[in-house]
């Protein structure tokens, strides 16, 4: 399982250190030899007193997400918002990604069918993130490789760059198993039903449910500044990070309407 601070550390480390480091992200933390080499040592400081001394124990800000993989509204919110967001303030959120969307299924001898908004290569791809989330199990681990693929120019193709990236030990193969198995269909058919339960139902995606409620104003503030909503939702000490400006407001994009 990789840390957070890992991404941190790919988005932010200097070129200089790149050149210098022979080792790949997921071991910068292992010894504080790699961590000097990579010149991450504040970084892996940081990411273990942080796991040592939790914050607080109040209930963390809940965000979730029902989307679709080629929605740009969705792949916008995700990748500008919640990635970011979740990047700095994962000791205070929990979220639950839910790939379905405005998709329709029906039931053909025995077997789900599924008609994507933007076609089957959408459901390709809803099918490949929610496989994802089943095998890793750990946000921590999914996280990072859904949202490469979903800032990828080619997504259909970006399983297993992004793979080779955040989860090596992850073959496509293994995904790709699930996705076009009796397994990626039954989990599909859960995202449908748990889409179907809304309440109330979704009118577009990116929905978002925030604390288990959705209403047009948590959806603007969620969409155009979900940093600073977190921060303000969360009821115990504030973390350093809320103190700062976060992640940059967005203007609200198009809407994938159902």
């Amino acid at each position: 399982m990789k840390p957070a601070v890992f991404l941190l550390m790919l988005c932010f480390v200097s070129a200089s250190a790149e050149q210098q480091c022979n080792h790949s992200p997921s071991d910068w933390c292992s010894s504080w030899e790699i961590a000097k080499a990579c010149q991450v040592e504040e970084q892996c400081l940081e990411y273990y007193t942080r796991k040592e001394h939790k914050l607080s124990q109040e209930p963390a800000v809940q965000i979730e997400l029902y989307y679709e993989g080629l929605c740009p509204a969705c792949r916008q919110f995700l990748s500008r918002q919640l990635f970011p967001t979740w990047l700095m303030l994962a000791d205070i959120m929990n979220i639950t990604l839910v790939p379905y969307g405005n998709a329709e299924e029906k039931n053909v001898s025995g077997k789900w069918e599924f008609d994507c908004q933007h076609g089957p290569d959408e459901c390709f791809i809803n099918t490949v993130e929610t496989c994802l989330m089943f095998q890793l199990k750990d946000i921590l681990s999914y996280f990072p490789i859904i949202f490469c693929m979903e800032v990828s120019t080619n997504i259909k193709k970006s399983l297993e760059p992004c793979l080779a990236v955040f989860e090596p030990d992850l073959s496509a193969k293994e995904v790709l198993g699930c996705v076009n198995g009796d397994l990626g269909n039954k989990l599909m058919h859960q995202n449908a039903q748990r889409t179907a339960a809304l309440n109330p139902p979704h009118k577009y995606v990116p929905w978002i449910v925030v604390n288990g409620k959705h209403n047009d104003s948590l959806e603007a503030e969620a969409q155009s500044a979900l940093f600073h909503l977190v921060c303000d939702l969360y009821t115990g000490p504030k973390p350093d990070a809320c103190s700062g400006e976060g992640v940059t407001p967005l203007k609200r994009d198009s809407l994938c309407l159902a």
